[in-house]
């Protein structure tokens, strides 16, 4: 449904997308993860005809990115763009004019989208007298209203309590039940755990891993990491490296990676005679993906075109030199 090949671009000579090649086959959700400045929005503008890349080119269902893939695209911003004055209907049908919905055809479509998102007994209110998480399903109406082919959700539970951001990841995955394919940017690792089919890692304009979460964890060597915290730090990562135990910090916590899972037992044993303030363990999650990743500290398989997992060389180091 959406291929991006070999995009790059670069404002000032400085690169922010770099050499990117990426496919979100139909019906997917696919999350792209990256720090702040990895380059997201300015793909998603590309994407969107929006910015022309320096190099490569966007395929968005066989179609060449040009204006005349709009139509193929909806897209729900990281700021609700939104008429605060206009009722849930008039903004609905402002823009369905927009892509040249009217009369019957426009009323339905709308009706529909009201339905899709649970705000048909809303339809008169107007979005000033909406909820937080209800200003957000208005606009996923809006990327809606048009019945596009691709969804492209930028942040879109940033901001919202615990149960609006479950009422929209549970409308996410109703979309992807119809078919739609999804390509969402999150900084919510919870979410794109959750949601999406495939990950991929975003630094510097470069990808650096893709895959499922499965595969981005064979990563890591390990199956479990035990958090401390501790007055000596340093005596405890001293100790866990006699015991050939990598080590990684989590803010105040020092993280030890574990290749089995071990008794509690074992572990106050291994730091007998350091002082622990905490100990808790847990699985290997995304979260521990994410920061092995960005922070370059992974070293990519020797044979990537082998692997399971899409993690390249090049791209490391192209992200790496360009942050010394």
């Amino acid at each position: 449904m959406l291929n991006l090949r070999h995009i790059s671009k670069s404002y000032d000579r400085t690169p922010v997308i770099q050499d990117l090649t990426l496919e979100i086959a139909k019906g997917e959700i696919y999350g792209l993860l990256g720090p702040n400045g990895a380059g997201k929005t300015t793909a998603i503008n590309i994407i969107c005809h929006l910015l022309n890349p320096d190099s490569g080119y966007v395929l968005v269902d066989g179609q060449l990115s040009t204006k005349a893939i709009k139509p193929l695209i909806g897209i729900v911003p990281q700021e609700n763009l939104l008429y605060k004055s206009l009722t849930c209907v008039e903004n609905l049908q402002f823009f369905a004019t927009l892509y040249g919905l009217w009369g019957s055809q426009r009323e339905q479509r709308i009706d529909h989208c009201l339905q899709a998102v649970g705000l048909s007994d809303r339809a008169k209110s107007p979005a000033e007298t909406l909820s937080g998480g209800m200003l957000r399903r208005l606009n996923m109406a809006i990327a809606l209203v048009h019945h596009p082919k691709l969804l492209i959700l930028d942040e879109p539970t940033t901001g919202l309590d615990i149960e609006a951001r479950y009422d929209l990841w549970d409308l996410i995955r109703q979309l992807q039940q119809q078919g739609m394919t999804i390509l969402l940017t999150t900084h919510l690792l919870e979410e794109a755990d959750r949601l999406c089919d495939r990950i991929g890692i975003l630094k510097q304009g470069c990808l650096l891993a893709e895959g499922t979460v499965a595969q981005l964890r064979q990563l890591i060597p390990a199956q479990e990491v035990v958090l401390i915290q501790t007055s000596e730090s340093e005596r405890a990562i001293a100790r866990g490296q006699a015991h050939g135990l990598i080590n990684r910090r989590y803010g105040s916590d020092i993280g030890f990676w574990l290749t089995e899972t071990r008794s509690l037992a074992d572990l106050l044993t291994l730091f007998e005679g350091i002082p622990l303030d905490s100990i808790s363990r847990r699985a290997i999650g995304l979260e521990d993906i994410y920061l092995e990743i960005t922070h370059g500290q992974t070293s990519p398989p020797t044979q990537p075109q082998r692997s399971p997992v899409a993690l390249s060389l090049s791209a490391l180091e192209r992200a790496n030199h360009s942050l010394s």
